[in-house]
């Protein structure tokens, strides 16, 4: 039999054989039952396979992992064309049909190149909901440019129907991309896809500036208290310094510059700069103070980046286990 009159199972079963037996155990690790029970049956069945059909699949596999590289690299349309360059028209036409008939690309997979200077402008007139829907799909970083460049009202109303997001239907998806497809193609995938939700905002507002932060949380305090208070247990602000143990705070603090300290502790909470002053040795609670008093006033936006970078510093800690921040019930800590 030709290798273009065989079924996918049939090439991957060539495939399986022609990578020895230890490699394709490992496949089989990461594969279904169902699959691997398909598979094993294929490959029982297979004769002789001719050293030809061997090139044939292993060139179609080779060619299907550049696609979805390329694809994966900058959506369906970068795929195409980098693939008529390298192997023509025909043949990329072929590859990108193989592929996205089992594909599911992403929605709005096609604006993942986009600039989101020039995305902010192209959503920015779009209904909020709309515009959640956008974000809630987009790389964290991209989304949360572009959330704080929106107007604050707009900003703290987007930020709530990210986080309260479930399930958008194919429908609605794919008529929201219309919108967006006037100059750019895209290929919607026909499952529900779910998107958004707490996790999702939270991600998004640890990369947007302080003050963009701050304005959307006390909006949403206002707005869903309840929403609010779940985002925060999420999230770890420079004022939630109060929340970490006596160790944690010690272990921070030899990391943090002290010209930073000093500008991050410029008019937060009393409470906020004793939990700081009590955990270092008297000299340096003392120096600490005396540089805080001699530095004068501060622009707010040096104090905002200067807790934004030894919140930086908590975060990376918490993720590499040195330290362990409490968020509420079911954080007890057991000694």
């Amino acid at each position: 039999m030709k290798v273009k009159d065989m079924n996918g199972r049939q090439k991957a079963a060539i495939f399986l054989v022609t990578l020895g037996s230890e490699i394709s155990a490992e496949i089989f690790k990461h594969l279904r039952e169902d699959e691997i029970e398909t598979l094993t049956f294929e490959i029982a069945r297979l004769e002789t396979v001719e050293p030809e059909q061997k090139d044939q699949v292993l060139m179609e596999f080779q060619e299907l992992m550049m696609a979805s590289e390329f694809i994966s690299s900058g959506g369906i349309d970068y795929a195409r064309e980098l693939l008529e360059k390298a192997l023509g028209s025909q043949k990329a036409i072929d590859i990108i049909n193989r592929l996205t008939s089992s594909l599911q690309v992403r929605p709005f997979d096609f604006i993942r190149r986009t600039d989101p200077a020039h995305l902010l402008n192209f959503i920015q007139p779009e209904h909020p909901q709309t515009i959640a829907l956008i974000l809630a799909y987009l790389e964290p970083g991209k989304a949360g440019y572009i959330l704080q460049k929106l107007h604050p009202d707009v900003q703290s109303d987007v930020a709530r129907r990210i986080a309260t997001m479930d399930r958008t239907s194919p429908e609605v998806l794919r008529e929201v991309e219309r919108v967006l497809e006037k100059k750019l193609s895209t290929l919607s995938s026909e499952d529900f896809t779910a998107a958004g939700g707490v996790d999702s905002i939270v991600e998004i507002l640890n990369l947007v500036d302080r003050t963009t932060e701050k304005g959307i949380i006390e909006s949403l305090e206002e707005e869903n208290p309840e929403l609010a208070e779940e985002i925060k247990k999420k999230m770890f602000v420079f004022e939630d310094i109060v929340l970490l143990d006596d160790r944690s705070i010690q272990k921070v603090l030899r990391e943090v510059d002290g010209q930073e300290l000093a500008k991050a502790l410029k008019g937060v909470d009393q409470e906020v700069q004793e939990k700081i002053f009590k955990n270092m040795s008297k000299r340096a609670a003392t120096m600490l103070k005396e540089d805080m008093e001699y530095m004068g006033p501060v622009r707010l936006k040096d104090v905002e980046e200067a807790q934004q970078k030894i919140v930086s510093i908590i975060r990376h800690l918490e993720e590499t286990g040195d330290i362990v921040i409490s968020r509420g019930e079911g954080d007890e800590l057991v000694q």
